[in-house]
């Protein structure tokens, strides 16, 4: 326990000597991490006090040491990774694989697979672990709904039927979880106790939103949107607080609680940077240039690297989506100046 607490305080203090410039301009890529193969990729997942990355990638996760920027391990034989969550205090992670419709849970101290379930819907993609319910929360895509799996004991407890196809989701930690439905341009509020959906806000005018992320100190959820925008939510009342410009094609959205920054990572090659202020205002500091594909996010809360999977691509031909070049993978790490 000791050890964790220097780890913490150590990357804490180096952590608040970036303070001062991010979020005012003036973030760079301070590192390339090149990964083997070729597939496609979705969710990041930062474990911040562990400094790992968990990163998706086709039919394995691979566990990046944040600090080194190596390898450290990876999980193999899946189908089509979209999203990685982790219960700290259980030492559990878990995967959500799209192709076969399952979850496959693994100890995140070996990274040896404990189990794998069969999920209540089809197509799971974003999966969110909830410290307040124990309960971990798998948003089935293709089937408008979510599978909730006590994290413990590994059993699945219910289904949540949604009003619509849901995309990424957060948890305030205090009682409620968000998810944006992508069809509906709304965000559904659950009560993770009762496993039910308690309301649903719509964010006009934002369209089809994806990444979502939250300020849990300040109440306001940050949701990038296919129509170019991020609209900000008030948590409490579901009122939408401003709109933001962001970059095109966006998938993903972090927050930074101590630099209050809401970033949006868009696939024009941009990472949109939005500054929240101690009055509750909100404004765009920066577009940073990024790389072709650079569409999903995670941020260490600790350090306060930012972090995105990008490739380069071949030329589109007929219409059809451009292939991946191979050896091209790569996670950038971002910083401030």
């Amino acid at each position: 326990m000791k050890k964790i607490i220097i780890l913490f305080l150590t990357l804490l203090s180096v952590g608040s000597a970036y303070s001062k410039q991010a979020g005012e301009g003036g973030y760079k890529i301070v590192n390339k991490i090149h990964l083997e193969g070729d597939e496609k990729w979705d969710y990041l997942y930062s474990d911040d006090i562990n400094s790992r990355l968990y990163v998706s990638h086709g039919s394995m996760v691979q566990i990046v040491d944040e600090i080194k920027g190596t390898i450290v391990g990876k999980i193999t034989g899946m189908n089509g990774v979209h999203g990685i969550t982790i219960a700290p205090a259980l030492n559990k992670g878990f995967i959500s694989s799209g192709k076969d419709s399952s979850v496959v849970i693994f100890d995140s101290r070996t990274l040896e697979v404990i189990t794998k379930l069969t999920v209540t819907g089809k197509g799971p993609d974003a999966i969110m672990f909830d410290s307040f319910s124990n309960k971990v929360f798998v948003f089935n895509g293709k089937s408008n709904n979510a599978t909730v799996i006590d994290a413990k004991s590994n059993k699945i407890l219910s289904t949540i039927k949604l009003p619509g196809k849901p995309e990424f989701s957060v948890s305030d930690g205090e009682g409620k979880v968000y998810v944006n439905l992508e069809d509906k341009s709304a965000i559904a509020v659950i009560d993770p106790g009762s496993c039910e959906v308690e309301k649903v806000w719509p964010i006009a005018p934002g369209e089809e939103p994806t990444g979502l992320s939250l300020d849990k100190a300040s109440h306001f959820l940050f949701s990038v949107c296919a129509n170019k925008l991020m609209v900000v939510i008030d948590s409490k009342s579901g009122k939408v607080v401003t709109t933001l410009p962001i970059g095109e094609k966006s998938d993903g959205s972090a927050f930074d609680p101590l630099l209050k920054c809401a970033y949006s990572s868009n696939g024009d090659k941009t990472m949109t940077i939005v500054k929240e202020s101690a009055s509750g205002t909100f404004s765009v500091v920066e577009n940073f240039s990024t790389q072709e594909g650079a569409r999903t996010i995670a941020v260490n809360k600790i350090t306060h690297h930012v972090y995105l999977s990008a490739a380069n691509f071949e030329p589109a031909e007929d219409g059809k989506k451009p292939k991946i070049k191979p050896g091209t993978f790569v996670i950038l790490d971002i910083a401030a100046r």
